[in-house]
């Protein structure tokens, strides 16, 4: 009884004002490795809904006018850093031997916003909870390093308030860790970074859509070769039902990421809203949306266990640490020759 105690006296510290994303997880994972998880029914679906309700209402904390103002005149350069971290990953991935689906959520996270990233395109991908656990432990680890190096970085390069703000919005993962960065360097670089991140979580739905895409004709590929290699499969389909086709179907299905349209439908809805509605019920939502990825992060570090972590932890974390690496460099120095 005393582990069940453990575990919700931590999902109450979690939810604390002492509490964070990065504490969540390694608290999780601190469980993991000690006493275990001593609600295993948690994992799977719970905390993968869970995880998807919270990127919903991330969803009402975004307006699409003023983001979309402020990334109009860098969409290229958006793009550019995007899809340049995304193949980047690919490859760096391939070299590596990390699993498809883990470098995929790692680059994504890269390229985007970190965990949040992560929590859209692990369920559009349908991957599993060791994948989650350590791509967003790697995300939050380089995170964590961010936080603190690039106002050390900043200062000693001289960068002014608005470079200093569009390269930690470009470089650094999560929005919490560039608010943290750039509020350290400065109030003006605080309003330009947090302006440029939002324009760049923008592309969490069309990037989770597209690797919903990619992941969907890999399994459609992979079924019709099955079916290739197996020639009585189509005469065994019209007198009995295969058990295992039928998952298969079900989880092709399950790829599809219905929860990404909810969250423009609240994106849209946030800034089309009537007057009427107050600006603090979206900031309830906001709230109860980072309490959800909290809760999540801490329920994805308990389900971790070791071997899973030597299995594709260390790649892993050797890929995201190349590929922070990269982005880091080549955006400080396209803000060093542009702005």
């Amino acid at each position: 009884m005393w582990q069940k105690a453990l575990f919700v006296i931590l999902i109450i510290f979690i939810l604390s004002p002492l509490g964070s994303a990065p504490i969540a997880l390694a608290l999780g994972l601190t469980l993991a490795f000690t006493v275990g998880n001593p609600f295993p029914q948690l994992e799977g679906k719970f905390t993968k809904y869970l995880l998807q309700a919270s990127v919903v209402l991330l969803g009402f904390g975004m307006n699409l006018g003023a983001v979309v103002k402020a990334g109009k005149d860098g969409v290229l350069f958006t793009i550019a850093t995007i899809f340049g971290t995304l193949i980047l990953g690919y490859f760096v991935g391939k070299l590596l031997g990390v699993a498809g689906k883990t470098s995929a959520l790692i680059s994504s996270g890269t390229a985007i916003c970190g965990g949040s990233a992560i929590g859209a395109v692990g369920p559009a991908i349908n991957a599993e909870a060791d994948e989650m656990s350590v791509s967003l432990g790697t995300v939050f680890v380089l995170n964590s390093v961010a936080l603190f190096l690039f106002p050390i970085i900043g200062h000693a390069l001289n960068l002014s308030q608005g470079q200093f703000g569009v390269w930690a919005a470009i470089a650094i993962h999560d929005t919490s860790s560039v608010v943290g960065a750039a509020n350290t360097y400065g109030s003006e670089a605080l309003a330009i970074a947090t302006t440029v991140k939002l324009a760049r979580a923008l592309w969490i739905a069309p990037v989770a859509l597209m690797f919903a895409y990619l992941y969907r004709e890999k399994f459609q590929a992979s079924e019709a070769e099955s079916q290739v290699s197996d020639p009585t499969s189509q005469v065994e389909e019209t007198t009995a039902e295969d058990p295992n086709r039928k998952s298969k179907i079900k989880n092709r299905k399950s790829i599809m990421p219905w929860f990404i349209f909810f969250f423009l439908a609240a994106t849209v809805f946030r800034t089309y809203a009537p007057d009427f509605i107050l600006p603090s019920v979206f900031d309830s939502f906001v709230n109860l949306a980072k309490a959800g990825m909290i809760v999540t992060l801490f329920l994805i570090g308990a389900s971790l266990s070791r071997e899973t972590l030597k299995k594709f932890g260390y790649w892993a974390l050797l890929e995201g640490v190349i590929l922070w690496i990269v982005i880091s460099v080549v955006s400080l120095f396209a803000v060093l020759r542009i702005l």
